[in-house]
């Protein structure tokens, strides 16, 4: 459980900021964006939730991402060590993967096939939804870079993360009326 009862601590005044682990790093360390951009992502998804009244079933769904985007945060901001026990950090694992490709796969059968790119709009929840999407592909690029940098982080955490963004799509074509307000790219209209 967690026990927030002094919300600035004016440690980070100097642009640091610590880690899980309790390591102090600069406000700027990849991880930090990392976690940071999750937790970007989380803001986005709240902001589509609050247009869900009409989708009960996927709001449900949206709301469990939301807690896994907390565990995700946790995951990033703890440095997984080489000789660590399962369950000694909270970790994302691929059982919560499976779970999103399983929703991915279902939100996707009542939907037409693309025959052009989407912009994102058309209805509240969708344009969120693709905003959400976008904070979620910068997150995965942030982790990435993490990574390219020597940075130790867990699989199961970059799978969500590729999958997460891809069910964002799913999630906002079913937001626009099952694909009927989607607004499609039109190349080369504006010429």
């Amino acid at each position: 459980m967690v026990t927030l009862n002094r919300i600035y601590t004016r440690t980070g005044d100097a642009g640091q900021t610590r880690l899980a682990t309790g390591q102090p790093v600069s406000k700027t360390d990849l991880r930090v964006e990392a976690y940071g951009a999750v937790d970007e992502t989380n803001a986005c998804v709240g902001l589509a939730r609050i247009h869900m009244a009409a989708d009960p079933e996927l709001d449900t769904m949206l709301g469990r991402i939301q807690n896994e985007l907390f565990d995700l945060g946790a995951d990033l901001a703890t440095p997984p060590k080489p000789d660590e026990t399962e369950g000694a950090a909270l970790r994302i694992l691929d059982s919560q993967t499976a779970r999103i490709e399983a929703e991915i796969d279902a939100l996707n059968e009542g939907l037409p096939d693309l025959t052009s790119f989407i912009l994102p709009g058309g209805t509240p929840a969708a344009a969120a939804l693709h905003l959400a999407r976008t904070v979620c592909r910068r997150a995965e690029r942030d982790a990435v870079r993490l990574v390219e940098a020597g940075e130790a982080v867990s699989e199961p955490a970059l799978r969500y993360l590729n999958r997460l963004s891809d069910f964002l799509f799913v999630a906002s074509r079913r937001a626009n009326g099952q694909g009927r307000d989607e607004v499609l790219w039109k190349p080369a209209a504006t010429r």
